[in-house]
C-alpha cells in the first residue's frame, strides 16, 4: 500500500545515506548541520543535547529526560530548547533498513530578529500570554523538550537545507535563508513559547537555561542552591520550580546527571577506575558514586564500564555507538 509520507521521507533518506555512508554521527558541510545512521537496535546511551530541531528520515527514536521518554520517528520531530542531559536509544534500525536522521543546532540569538518580524501585535499578545501563563501551564507544556508533528511546510525547509550538501557552493549565500525560515516555521508552531521564552533575556526560561549553562561548566563542584539562585537573580523556590518544569529535573539531578555521565565517559574512554573517576566528577565519597552510578546505569562502575567497552568494539564493524540527537 502507498504511503505518503514515506515517500515524503525518502528523499531526506536518499541524501543522508549518501553523507552517512557508514553508522555513526556526521560533521556536514553545513554549519550546525550533522547527519546520522545506524544499522542496528543499539543499547542505551547517555549524554547531552544542545538546542536543536531533529528529524528521522527512517527508524524510530526514544529519547528519556528525567522520568519522561519522548518517542519520535519520520512523521514527527523533536525540539530542544536547552541544553538537557538525556537518555537515548535506537529502537527501529535493521541493516536492510537503517536508521537516518538529522540534527540541525539553534542559534538563540537568531530568534528576537524573526520575532520582530512577525506581526507585532500578536507577538506581543503571545509574549504576554505566555508570561502571564506561565505559572498556569502545565510542567508538560514548559518542558525544554517536546516532539510534534512534522508539517509541510517545515519538512520543506529541512529538505532545502539538506539538498545544500550537494550544492556546497550555495551554502554561504542560502544557508542563513534557509535557516531563517526553518525557525520561522518553529516560531509559528505547535511549541514555538519555548524558543520564544528561550531568547527573551527577562524570561525564566532564559534564567534557566543560564542556571543549566553554569551547571554544564561547573558540575564537579559543590552546589548550594542559594548560590545558584543568586548567580540568576531568583528566588531559591522560582529556581526550583522552572528548573524541574523545563528539564524534569530539579537543580542537583541535573548535576548528577552530568557528573555520572561523565564519570562513565571517563571510564570507557579514558580508561580511569571508579575511584579517580568518582573523585574527578566531584564525589567525595567512593561508596555513594558506586551507590548512585549503579541506580543510574543498572550496574556498579566497573561492571558496566566493562559491558559498555565490549559493546563497543562489538560495534566497531560499521562505527561506534555515540549519542546523538538524530
Amino acid at each position: 500500500m502507498f504511503d505518503p509520507a514515506a515517500a515524503r521521507r525518502q528523499p531526506f533518506a536518499e541524501i543522508i545515506a549518501r553523507f552517512a555512508r557508514e553508522d555513526g554521527d556526521h560533521a556536514t558541510a553545513v554549519p550546525g548541520l550533522t547527519v546520522h545512521r545506524r544499522s542496528e537496535q543499539a543499547v542505551p546511551s547517555c549524554g547531552a543535547y544542545r538546542p536543536s530541531f531533529a528529524l528521522i528520515a527512517q527508524g524510530v527514536k526514544k529519547v528519556m529526560l528525567g522520568h519522561e521518554t519522548y518517542i519520535y520517528g519520520g512523521s514527527d520531530y523533536l525540539l530542544t530548547s536547552f541544553d538537557l542531559p538525556v537518555t537515548s536509544q535506537i529502537v527501529e534500525a535493521s541493516p536492510e533498513s537503517p536508521y537516518l536522521g538529522m540534527v540541525f543546532e539553534i542559534d538563540a540569538a537568531k530568534i528576537p530578529p524573526l520575532l520582530a518580524l512577525l506581526d507585532r501585535s500578536a507577538a506581543a499578545a503571545e509574549t504576554r500570554d505566555a508570561a502571564g501563563a506561565a505559572s498556569e501551564t502545565s510542567a508538560s507544556e514548559q518542558r525544554g523538550m517536546s516532539v510534534a508533528a512534522l508539517t509541510p511546510e517545515l519538512e520543506d525547509a529541512a529538505l532545502r537545507l539538506l539538498r545544500l550538501l550537494d550544492r556546497p557552493g550555495d551554502i554561504p549565500a542560502l544557508l542563513p535563508l534557509i535557516e531563517q525560515e526553518l525557525i520561522f516555521r518553529l516560531l509559528t508552531g505547535p511549541h514555538a513559547a519555548r524558543l520564544r521564552q528561550m531568547s527573551m533575556a527577562e524570561s525564566q526560561s532564559h534564567q534557566i537555561g543560564r542556571a543549566c549553562a553554569w551547571l554544564k561548566e561547573h558540575y564537579a563542584l559543590p552546589l548550594r542552591i542559594e548560590d545558584l539562585a543568586r548567580r540568576v537573580s531568583m528566588s531559591v523556590s522560582s529556581l526550583h520550580h522552572h528548573f524541574k518544569a523545563i528539564t524534569a529535573m530539579s537543580p542537583m539531578q541535573y548535576q548528577k546527571q552530568l557528573r555520572l555521565q561523565e564519570a562513565r565517559r571517563l571510564m570507557v574512554e579514558d580508561m580511569l577506575d571508579a575511584g579517580s573517576a568518582g573523585h574527578q566528577v566531584g564525589y567525595e565519597s567512593p561508596s555513594q558514586f558506586s551507590r548512585e552510578y549503579a541506580r543510574q546505569f543498572g550496574a556498579p562502575p566497573l561492571r558496566d564500564a566493562g559491558r559498555t567497552r565490549r559493546s563497543l568494539r562489538g560495534q566497531l564493524a560499521g562505527a561506534p555507538e555515540m549519542l546523538s540527537e538524530g
